[in-house]
């Protein structure tokens, strides 16, 4: 008893719980906590909310910054980061550092979380390269735009180069991204259906393209475009300038007569070769004296390159005659070779010939190669042809970045990692092990299958798996080779445990009280007496639950899971990511509520490579809140994997629900690749619109009639003086569009949605208008009724995820009766004033929706992200109410003890509540219209 007596206070002692702690590198000062404005009568940022806040990043000039090269480097290496090496869910990206230049080779989903887990600033990178234009390799880039945008008073640009497929992505991130922060992009090859001179062969196009080259690497590109016959060159151009948008489908005639496609966007890939110039030799003093120098600045300028005038002779020295001999500059190959089409074209290129280890010859000089870096899928390596390709290149060092199944054991984002393992440990029941945990012991690899295959590489060759974080260096010549020093290590979860036991001996009876509540749980769950009517349910008391909604009687477990895959707001930071739901309904697939960058990644540690696969093969739905970046940007890595998995096998289209501006956006980008979507507007799937058109499917004759009159102008004059009538208090301040809506056009896709809802057990998926930004929206998931063992009807569960919004009625009104409200909750009580100009809400005021809608359970997410770990909160009223953590996963059947636990997850970060304003914590500017 003493100990639990011990425990209850260190758990419910009003210490941290009623302050708000501000921490800063400067100082720590303890502030009241201030009492949040009413719900229904809180105050919001109309102008934020209308899109005509003055603050947005696109009225920017943002900076490039221009950097004084130093061409004598004293360190510079190329180096793996492993984002995706660990889920498989993306490519990884390469870093070519300088003393003073950065350059990173892809950028896709999970690229600036990885930079901030190992503290590579983003401030400090020069140029993007794009090895492909898709998902895999570019998932990243609107992120991290956005991000360097939002950095400083000014903001900041990067330079991005990729084929000429990147003014697709860039004409498509448009939409939600102000355009200073592209002006930078840069495209280059073949340009499709345009007018103007055209190269005769192809073996034009496989030319060296020149990037960069100055006094410290020279970059060029090589295109690989299977079947493109013809091609308009462009040379490195402003993409936003010189860039025109003619998709028509054709079929060239190729030299033999055959007719082949025409090249389309999202074939091309990229070889690229960065040489290093060559080092010079030693400089000799005692010659230099010899020739009449006298010790000085003459020196360094012969050392650099350059005849000096002799100060006793009547001689021009020259910088071959006091130095030593040179030694040739290293040289890095990228190769992205995706397909077997894409092979054909790599072994056809001649331009890489001058590279290549001669069996008779040395190689030309300077032209040796020294790193091959393979960003190849496993697929194409195996191929015997791209072996004796590898061949060519047989003294240089070859690694294997494609993707391996050893890298899956050890998580390349270890600070999350950590926490999940702790989280793991207090409670199972809420955060399964990783799925990746289970994931079976692979030895294979690439290098493997190389040595075993016939006619591979020898015994002494240099082939190895690419790791995170390993090293090639390149200069100091004396250093040049691997590096692993920077590999991180496989951390044992008994190791992670053993050190939080020494910090918080604690957790043992913490880990008791927590499984002695689903004990009750399960005990006391035919004991509790269904309330049918939330407004007459009892609260419950601090750790005793003694009632629960009808809707939760008898449930199954296999009935409903909620899968917080992102629970952080505006960026990606070390311990959450951007917003994501995963809605599991088992059987009956799942849907996705919001989307963020990274979400594809989080599905993977949750469930596991095969696991996350089925989860997204069975998605019935996603819906997406609104238009900022945080909430929508790893929507094309998912659709893209789910075509992929689906590819050949009987299936529709998935259904995306949004807001207008996202369908710009996805029939931009889906000219690059195909995403195999329909989009419905998430203003069409209100309660009003539904209602008008609900007459059309029913064939009722009155409204079939209204339906067809003019064209639909009846349903946009319901649907508009109903939710956004002129001078309404509504978020989205809705502007009607230019034409009406299109009857015949929409009826089939909310026909089909009609078909998804109904086929995932659901009553009904409404969305409704909150308060933040143009065109922003709560969503509303009503199950379908079931019955019991003795027939009696059991009505359905209600889940409201509320966006991002400030308190708002319409927000109340749908909540009314929630089984589970999931409500942003961005920032402290104490930043009140902050949450009202960004449109955001606070803690308190989240509970407070709660509370006046009489939802069962709150859950409270999208958290600042200057709140590392755990954000501040006020327990007074969390009753109700959890906070959400990264892969938190909410079975139905365990809402009763959902707040209880609360405490005890606390109790893991009882000295880490406080605000982190450090230069690592960013506030990105995804707040563009």
């Amino acid at each position: 008893m003493a100990q639990v007596s011990k425990l209850g206070q260190l758990l419910l002692l009003p210490n941290r719980s009623l302050l708000t702690v501000v921490a800063s590198k400067r100082h720590r000062s303890i502030v009241p906590l201030r009492t949040s404005p009413k719900p229904m009568e809180s105050s919001f940022n109309k102008k934020r909310a209308q899109g005509r806040d003055n603050n947005d990043a696109s009225k920017k000039n943002l900076q490039l910054k221009v950097r004084k090269l130093n061409p004598i480097n004293t360190i510079s290496y190329v180096q793996i980061l492993g984002t995706g090496m660990d889920t498989q869910d993306t490519s990884p990206s390469v870093l070519l550092f300088f003393d003073n230049q950065r350059f990173i080779f892809n950028a896709g989903e999970g690229l600036q979380r990885f930079c901030t887990e190992h503290k590579i600033k983003l401030s400090k990178i020069d140029h993007i390269f794009l090895s492909r234009v898709c998902s895999e390799t570019a998932g990243g880039l609107p992120g991290l735009l956005l991000t360097l945008a939002g950095m400083g008073e000014e903001g900041m640009s990067v330079n991005i180069w990729g084929p000429s497929d990147l003014k697709y992505l860039v004409e498509a991130m448009r939409s939600f991204i102000p355009n200073a922060a592209m002006v930078h992009t840069k495209s280059f090859g073949p340009v499709f259906n345009t007018d103007g001179p055209t190269f005769p062969r192809q073996s034009k196009l496989l030319d060296p393209i020149v990037l960069i080259n100055d006094e410290v690497v020279k970059i060029s590109a090589i295109i690989l475009q299977p079947n493109c016959i013809e091609g308009q060159v462009l040379t490195p151009s402003e993409s936003s300038s010189q860039m025109r948008m003619d998709h028509s489908s054709q079929t060239l005639d190729s030299p033999n007569g055959k007719k082949l496609p025409a090249a389309k966007p999202g074939d091309m890939s990229v070889v690229y070769v960065c040489e290093l110039p060559e080092i010079k030799g030693k400089f000799d003093p005692e010659k230099a004296k010899a020739f009449g120098l006298k010790p000085g600045p003459k020196y360094r300028d012969l050392q650099l390159g350059n005849s000096v005038k002799s100060d006793h002779q009547n001689i021009m020295v020259h910088p071959s005659d006091v130095l030593g001999p040179s030694v040739p500059g290293p040289i890095v190959l990228l190769v992205d070779c995706p397909t077997e089409s894409h092979l054909e074209e790599l072994l056809s290129v001649q331009s890489l010939t001058s590279y290549c280890d001669q069996t008779n010859n040395l190689p030309e000089a300077g032209k040796s190669v020294t790193c091959v870096i393979h960003l190849t899928p496993a697929s194409v390596v195996s191929c015997s042809d791209y072996q004796k390709w590898m061949k060519k290149f047989g003294s240089a060092q070859h690694i294997m970045a494609g993707h391996e199944k050893k890298n899956v054991e050890i998580p390349i984002l270890k600070a999350s990692a950590r926490i999940a393992t702790r989280l793991n440990y207090l409670c199972p029941q809420f955060f399964p092990a990783p799925g990746f945990w289970s994931f079976p012991n692979h030895n294979t690899s690439i290098f493997g299958s190389l040595s075993s295959s016939e006619g591979s590489f020898s015994e002494h060759s240099k082939v190895i798996s690419a790791e995170n974080l390993l090293k090639f260096t390149l200069r100091p010549y004396a250093h040049l080779g691997l590096d692993r020093s920077g590999i991180p290590t496989m951390e044992a979860s008994s190791e992670i445990i053993d050190e939080l036991l020494s910090e918080i001996p604690e957790v043992l009876e913490a880990i008791k009280h927590v499984n002695q509540l689903w004990q009750e749980c399960s005990q006391t769950k035919e004991d509790l007496i269904p309330v049918e009517d939330h407004k007459m349910m009892i609260e419950e008391p601090w750790l005793c639950a003694n009632g629960i909604p009808g809707c939760l009687e008898n449930i199954r477990r296999d009935d409903l899971e909620i899968v917080l895959l992102g629970t952080g707001s505006s960026q990606p930071s070390k311990y959450r990511n951007v917003s994501s739901i995963y809605i599991n309904l088992f059987s009956r697939g799942g849907l996705l509520l919001d989307c963020g960058e990274g979400t594809l990644g989080q599905l993977k540690r949750r469930y596991g490579i095969a696991g996350a696969d089925d989860a997204v093969r069975t998605l019935r739905c996603i819906w997406i809140s609104h238009i900022h970046a945080d909430h929508h940007t790893g929507l094309a890595r998912i659709l893209a994997l789910r075509r992929d998995l689906l590819r050949g096998l009987p299936h529709e289209p998935v259904l995306v629900i949004g807001p207008r501006q996202l369908k710009r956006y996805l029939d931009a980008y889906q000219r690059l690749e195909d995403l195999d979507m329909l989009f419905l507007d998430c203003k069409l799937t209100t309660a009003a619109s539904l209602d008008a058109f609900e007459g059309d499917f029913q064939g009722n004759s009155v409204n079939s009639q209204s339906l067809n009159n003019s064209n639909g102008d009846s349903i946009a004059s319901k649907v508009d003086s109903t939710l956004f009538a002129r001078g309404s208090r509504m978020q989205s301040y809705f502007k009607r569009p230019g034409s009406p809506v299109d009857k015949d056009a929409v009826s089939p896709i909310l026909k089909k949605f009609k078909e998804v809802i109904r086929e995932a057990g659901l009553k009904a998926l409404i969305s409704f208008p909150v308060v933040h930004c143009p065109q922003a929206f709560g969503v509303v998931l009503k199950a379908e009724e079931r019955s019991n063992s003795v027939g009696k009807v059991i009505p359905g569960w209600k889940i409201v995820y509320s966006g991002d919004t400030r308190p708002c009625p319409e927000l109340i009104e749908a909540s009314l009766g929630a089984t589970v409200l999931i409500h942003e909750a961005t920032f402290e009580d104490a930043m009140v004033e902050e949450a009202i100009a960004r449109n955001h809400s606070t803690t308190n005021e989240a509970i407070e929706m709660g509370e006046s809608a009489n939802a069962y359970r709150t859950i409270l997410t999208h958290f600042s992200q200057r709140y590392p770990k755990i954000p501040v909160f006020d327990e007074t009223h969390m009753h109700k109410t959890c906070i959400a953590f990264d892969m938190m996963s909410i079975n139905v059947a365990d809402l009763s003890v959902l707040p209880k636990v609360l405490p005890y997850l606390k109790l893991l970060f009882r000295d880490e509540m406080m605000v982190d304003e450090s230069d690592d914590v960013v506030e990105a500017v995804t707040s563009v219209s």
